[in-house]
C-alpha cells in the first residue's frame, strides 16, 4: 500500500521545502499537485485491493483541492469560495466515518474535546471575523463534527481529523486574530494539513481492506462500505 503514496508524500516534502528555499509559483504548482497525487494513490491501492473504489473518499479528496486552488487566490470571495469546497470536503468524509463499519458505537470521552474546541475558538475568532462570521461558524461546527465521527473509528482516521483540526485552527487564527503570527506559520497550516489528508485516506483504505477480509470469511455478513 506505502508505494502508492509515495508520489504524494514526495511532493508533500518538496511543497514544504519550497516554502522556505523556492520562488513563489513552484509552492503553488506542487500545492495544486498534491491532492490529485493523493487521489491517485487511493485509486491504485483500491484496484490492487480489488476492492470497490472509494467514492465518498476520493470526493472529500478533491473539494478540498478545490479549496486548496480557490484560496490561492487573494480576497474575501476567494476565501468564502475556498472554505465552502472544504465544508463540502468535511460533510463527504462525514458521510464516509458514519458509512464504514464502526469501531466503536459512540464517541470515545476524549473526543469531547472538539466540542471545547468549537466553542472556544469561536469566542477567540468571531470578533475578527466581520462580515464573515457566518461562514466561519458553520466551518467550525463542520470540522468538528468530521472529527467526532472520525473519532468512531480510532487510529489512523482519528489522528488525521484531530491534524486537520489543527490545521485550520492555525490558518483561521492567522487570518482572524488580530496580532498572531510566527515564523513558521505556513509550514505548520501545510505540515499537518498534508499529514491530515495522507491518514484518513490510508486510514480508510486500512479499514476497507479489513471489511473486505471479513467479509470473506465463511458465515460472516457483508458489511456496509462507502461504495
Amino acid at each position: 500500500m506505502l508505494p502508492a503514496f509515495a508520489p504524494y508524500l514526495v511532493v508533500s516534502v518538496a511543497h514544504l521545502l519550497l516554502q522556505y528555499v523556492g520562488p513563489a509559483w513552484s509552492v503553488t504548482a506542487t500545492k495544486v499537485l498534491l491532492m490529485p497525487l493523493l487521489a491517485l494513490a487511493v485509486v491504485l491501492v483500491s484496484r490492487r485491493q480489488a476492492s470497490p473504489i472509494p467514492v465518498l473518499l476520493l470526493a472529500g479528496i478533491g473539494l478540498s483541492w478545490g479549496g486548496d486552488v480557490l484560496l490561492t487566490f487573494p480576497g474575501d470571495l476567494w476565501f468564502v469560495a475556498g472554505l465552502a469546497s472544504f465544508l463540502a470536503a468535511h460533510v463527504a468524509y462525514i458521510v464516509l466515518f458514519l458509512r464504514m463499519p464502526h469501531a466503536r458505537r459512540r464517541p470515545p470521552l476524549w473526543a469531547l474535546v472538539y466540542p471545547l474546541w468549537v466553542v472556544g475558538m469561536l469566542v477567540l475568532l468571531l470578533p475578527g471575523a466581520g462580515a464573515l462570521g457566518v461562514p466561519v461558524v458553520a466551518y467550525a461546527l463542520v470540522i468538528g463534527t468530521m472529527a467526532i465521527s472520525a473519532s468512531l473509528h480510532g487510529g489512523w482516521i482519528a489522528l488525521g481529523a484531530a491534524l486537520f483540526v489543527v490545521s485550520d485552527s492555525v490558518l483561521a487564527m492567522g487570518r482572524f486574530l488580530p496580532g498572531y503570527e510566527f515564523a513558521a506559520h505556513d509550514f505548520a497550516v501545510m505540515s499537518t494539513y498534508l499529514a491530515a489528508q495522507g491518514l484518513i485516506a490510508f486510514g480508510a483504505l486500512v479499514a476497507a481492506r479489513g471489511a473486505a477480509a471479513r467479509s470473506r470469511e465463511p458465515g460472516r455478513p457483508v458489511l456496509a462500505t462507502d461504495r
